[in-house]
């Protein structure tokens, strides 16, 4: 294998983290309406992510950086061609992270029901364009000879890419109802389980579909068909293990189930890096990569560092590993910098 081959592995490997543990963020945030449904339920739901959400975000950081440094051209036709999309999910998870950390700083209904549709919407919007947008590397894109994007933001959606995205929307759904049934008690736990029994049935068919069409009509490697039939397995034994109650099962079942979908990505993706629709002009895993120097510089630092990420992560979860319920949360839960001010009548 070498070092270009070695990196491509490497980059799907950390989107598979991101999408593992951001996915259920996305799916949690997308819920709080749903599972919520009052300020004290909505807060335990915001709760289960507070401790890890941010950490979560390490493995995008990583992905876009490792992407830059070992396929610099890769990174600059992505990024320029997948401009507007990329941006509105970065915009999505700024203004995430302004409100998880500005929803409690002031004692007054109104704020924190405007700060709680803006967690919401920053949710939705990522769950959606993330599919779309590896939708269109397995399809391919409007590449010119010097390798540059020669379309336009409404060449990215079209049914193939919609549907990705609608197949992200569903597992992060699931992922993030899973995710809820193993972390809260009570009545909130009621619900999240109800929901993932339905959400985990639309999600096989969502994701079928597409899989399917992916591995027909843009798949350059017939193997990919194993990730399908992985994906498939998993989502079914997401969906049979809520059924029976038993939701660490089926949280680990959507994982691999995640884990199956990059597979069949980046294979359907493979020699390229980035396809064109004229398959001359497609960025590969060779010609968009650094030198063999800097590949192997980022090996020996990827080596040591893994497993200082792993080893934080492993211990932020088991630390925070408790499960919560809305008695957990006292009346007056906020840490208020601003009290509401009172006005005479």
């Amino acid at each position: 294998m070498s070092l270009p081959e070695f990196w491509f592995i490497l980059i799907a490997v950390l989107w598979t983290g991101y999408l593992v543990l951001e996915g259920f963020d996305f799916g949690v945030g997308m819920l709080m309406p749903i599972i919520g449904r009052s300020n004290k339920g909505r807060r335990v739901v915001l709760n289960t992510i507070g401790p890890v959400w941010d950490g979560n975000e390490v493995w995008l950081l990583t992905a876009g950086g490792a992407t830059f440094a070992a396929f610099p051209e890769w990174y600059a036709t992505l990024f320029s061609g997948f401009y507007l999309p990329l941006l509105l999910i970065l915009v999505a998870l700024i203004v995430r992270a302004v409100a998880i950390e500005y929803r409690g700083k002031i004692n007054d209904q109104t704020w924190r029901t405007r700060w709680d549709y803006v967690i919401i919407g920053s949710a939705w919007v990522p769950s959606i364009l993330w599919g779309v947008a590896f939708a269109n590397l397995v399809r391919g894109v409007n590449l010119d000879a010097d390798h540059q994007y020669a379309g336009n933001f409404f060449d990215l959606l079209n049914p193939f890419a919609l549907l990705g995205g609608l197949v992200t929307l569903a597992i992060f759904l699931s992922h993030g109802a899973i995710f809820l049934s193993l972390k809260t008690d009570g009545e909130i736990r009621e619900r999240s389980e109800a929901f993932a029994r339905k959400a985990s049935l639309v999600a096989i068919v969502v994701a079928g579909v597409w899989a399917v069409w992916a591995q027909l009509a843009y798949s350059r490697n017939t193997w990919t068909w194993a990730a399908v039939a992985l994906a498939a397995v998993a989502l079914v034994g997401a969906w049979f293990s809520t059924v029976k109650g038993r939701f660490g099962w089926a949280f680990v079942s959507n994982a691999i189930a995640i884990v199956g979908a990059v597979v069949l990505i980046f294979g359907a993706m493979f020699p390229n890096v980035m396809p064109a629709l004229d398959e001359a002009n497609s960025l590969t895993v060779d010609n968009a990569s650094s030198t063999d120097y800097t590949l192997t510089v980022m090996t020996w630092v990827a080596v040591v560092m893994t497993p200082v990420v792993l080893a934080y992560q492993a211990w932020t979860y088991w630390v925070f590993r408790k499960r919560l319920s809305m008695e957990h949360i006292p009346e007056h839960n906020e840490l208020t910098f601003f009290p509401k001010r009172k006005t005479n009548a």
